[in-house]
C-alpha cells in the first residue's frame, strides 16, 4: 500500500513539475513574437537545468538503489529538454552582452554537474555516500530553482505590475514543491524532501506578490522609438515608421 501511495504521488508530482517546466512555454511564444528578450531574466531557466540535471543524476542507479526513484528520473530528464529550448531561444534573442552572460552561467553549471558526476562514480564507491554527494549538491540547486523566480519581486514591487513575474510558474513551482515534499517523505528521503521545504514558503511568498499586484495588470505597449534598420533599406527618408516596443536591453 505505502509503495502504491509514493507511486500515485511521484506521479502527480511528475505532473506538476511538467506544468512547471512547460510553463515558460508562453512566455517563450512571445519572446519569439516579438524577436526580443525585453526585461525577462534567463537565471531560473539556468538553474532549473542545473535542478534537472543533478535529480535525473540521482534517480539513475548509479546514485539511487535500482529503479527506486524512476519518477525523479522521468520528470528531471524532460525538464532538460525544455530547460535546454528556452536558454537556446534566449541566447538566440538576447542582446551582445545577455548572451555572453547567459552562457557564462550555463557552462559554469554544465561543469559543475560534470564534476559532480565524475565525482560520485569513480571516487565514491556505495549507493548512500553517492546519495549524500549528489542530493546535498541537488538542494543547493533546488533551493536556487524555486527562489529563482524572486530575481523578478523587485520589479513587480517597483513597478506594481506582474508583467515579468508570470502567474504561471509560481502556481506550478508551489503545487510541485508540495507534491515532491509528500513523495521524499513517503520514501524516507530526506535530500528528496528538504529541498521543497524551502519551495513551497517561497512559492507563497510568489503567489502573494502576485494577488497584491495583479491588479496593475500588464503594461500596455506603445511605439517607443524608431526602426533605424527597416528605413536603412529605404530609398526615401520620410517613409521611416514607429516600431512596436522591441526593447533590445534584455536582460539574463
Amino acid at each position: 500500500m505505502g509503495d502504491r501511495l509514493r507511486l500515485a504521488v511521484g506521479i502527480m508530482g511528475n505532473a506538476s513539475s511538467l506544468l512547471l517546466y512547460a510553463a515558460p512555454i508562453l512566455t517563450f511564444t512571445r519572446v519569439i513574437r516579438k524577436r526580443s528578450t525585453e526585461e525577462f531574466s534567463c537565471i531560473p531557466y539556468i538553474v532549473a537545468l542545473s535542478n534537472c540535471l543533478l535529480y535525473t543524476w540521482y534517480g539513475l542507479p548509479v546514485v539511487s538503489y535500482k529503479w527506486e526513484n524512476f519518477p525523479v528520473i522521468t520528470i528531471n530528464g524532460l525538464g532538460i529538454i525544455l530547460e535546454l529550448s528556452f536558454i537556446f531561444i534566449y541566447l538566440w534573442f538576447a542582446p551582445t552582452r545577455g548572451k555572453i552572460k547567459a552562457g557564462g552561467i550555463t557552462l559554469i553549471v554544465v561543469l559543475i554537474f560534470s564534476v559532480t558526476a565524475l565525482v560520485s562514480t569513480f571516487a565514491i564507491h556505495d549507493h548512500h555516500h553517492r546519495k549524500v554527494l549528489v542530493g546535498t549538491i541537488g538542494l543547493v540547486a533546488s533551493v536556487a530553482m524555486y527562489a529563482a523566480p524572486l530575481v523578478a519581486v523587485k520589479q513587480v514591487i517597483v513597478t506594481k505590475s506582474v508583467e515579468f513575474m508570470p502567474f504561471y510558474l509560481s502556481f506550478f513551482s508551489f503545487l510541485a514543491s508540495v507534491l515532491w515534499l509528500a513523495y521524499g517523505l513517503l520514501s524516507h528521503d530526506l535530500l528528496l524532501a528538504s529541498p521543497n521545504l524551502v519551495g513551497l514558503p517561497l512559492g507563497l511568498l510568489q503567489l502573494g506578490l502576485y494577488c497584491k499586484y495583479r491588479e496593475g495588470g500588464i503594461i500596455e505597449e506603445e511605439p517607443s522609438k524608431w526602426d533605424l534598420e527597416q528605413n536603412n533599406s529605404q530609398e526615401k527618408p520620410q517613409h521611416m515608421q514607429p516600431a512596436t516596443n522591441e526593447n533590445t536591453n534584455g536582460k539574463c
